[in-house]
């Protein structure tokens, strides 16, 4: 939480590239104390370190791809990021039972030096160029990313000229964010990151084991499929981003999240009822592979969203904002959910199953598409509002 915090200043003050090289190195060194731990202090350091640099890296990922990708494949490259941690917990679920677990640590740094190796044949996000003032370097990085023989300086004076009508009046303290003109990006921004762990993904993530065994499933073959069938649910999302928008998806995304929710509850109604163990077992089965195939088909819109609704001179301190109550609200609910199963099994998935049907209509609401649109554009929906 202590990373997401500050993520958005951290980026804001050394580059958006420089905060990811930040990034990997605190991460490298986590892994590190944890594989050559020689006590508990070494395991708690390790820890830390990577639940820093992991609230660092979620946000300032996806503004940096947000900011230097095209508007046309913008989302499905964001959402990319999602499908890298599907691929993560399938590896871990895989591997974790056979693997030790100081082996494991060692794994984990190699990606992390494989990002770090890559940032350095990558150029700095062109609209943090900008905001600092480079404009050889603006127009260098763009000219890199979008390929020499584009002609870049349409892009180039929409991305100044915007920068220059956004910072006629700077902002930089939490309490502005209140204003007016901002008001409806951070209700998307904000409601999404606050609404959204309430929908209980993290905290059924965390407890699937002790789910399944509750409701008389085969504890391995459960795990395993689930973890597995997250990953091409999470191409499918990356493939059809572009295609058919963030509000659609994200809509289709919370009903199969909601209806997996009521499946998994109603399985545990029939197990109250003393209904025969199979019916009940396999319904919640099939209802908590259903709820993590659009756990992980949309998990990654929220942060596309985020990096996309914000103007660039709140970004920073509203991402940030955004993306601290994200992680607050999951830790939250991963800890009570443990308090709320004991409750009743059944209850609680019905009370996340209704939390999605409030997402549906929080979306309907507020969200406006935002397929293939710049940033600048973007932009423009939220002045027109105010005018």
């Amino acid at each position: 939480m202590l990373g997401a915090i500050i993520s958005g200043k951290v980026a804001d003050i050394i580059g958006r590239r420089g905060a990811l090289w930040f990034v990997e190195l605190l991460l490298i060194i986590g892994w590190l104390a944890i594989a050559f731990a020689k006590g508990v202090w070494w395991l708690i350091v390790g820890r830390l370190l990577l639940g820093f640099g992991t609230g660092v890296q979620t946000y300032v990922s996806i503004i940096y791809v947000a900011e230097t990708i095209p508007p046309n494949i913008r989302g499905g490259f964001t959402m990319a990021s999602q499908l890298m941690v599907c691929a993560g917990i399938a590896v871990m679920f895989s591997f974790g039972n056979i693997i030790p677990w100081h082996f494991l640590a060692v794994i984990g740094t190699i990606p992390c030096i494989i990002q770090l190796i890559g940032l350095f044949f990558v150029p700095e996000s062109p609209r943090w160029l900008a905001n600092v003032g480079r404009q050889k370097e603006l127009e260098a990085s763009l000219q890199w990313l979008r390929g020499k023989e584009t002609d870049i300086s349409q892009e180039a004076a929409e991305i100044q000229d915007c920068n220059q009508s956004l910072y006629k009046q700077p902002i930089s303290r939490f309490q502005e964010l209140l204003e007016t003109r901002y008001a409806r990006p951070v209700s998307i921004g904000v409601g999404l990151s606050f609404l959204l762990p309430w929908g209980g993904g993290n905290g059924v993530l965390l407890y699937a084991s002790s789910i399944f065994d509750t409701a008389g499933c085969n504890v391995g073959i459960a795990t395993t499929t689930m973890s597995f069938i997250q990953i091409p649910f999470s191409v499918l999302g990356v493939l059809l981003m572009d295609k058919f928008g963030r509000r659609p998806l994200l809509m289709v995304d919370l009903a199969g999240a909601c209806l997996g929710g009521l499946l998994i509850g109603v399985g545990f109604l029939l197990q109250d009822l003393k209904l025969p163990v199979d019916l009940s077992a396999t319904t919640v089965f099939v209802g908590m592979q259903m709820f993590f195939a659009f756990f992980a088909f949309g998990a990654g819109l929220p942060f596309v969203i985020i990096a996309e609704v914000f103007p660039m001179n709140i970004k920073s301190t509203a991402g940030s904002l955004a993306a601290f109550i994200n992680y607050l609200n999951s830790w939250i609910v991963a800890y009570v959910f443990n308090f709320l199963f004991k409750w009743s099994s059944a209850g609680a998935f019905f009370i996340f199953s209704i939390i999605y049907a409030l997402l549906i209509l929080f979306v309907l609401k507020m969200l406006p598409e935002t397929k293939r649109k710049s940033l600048e554009e973007i932009q423009a929906l939220w002045t027109q509002e105010v005018h």
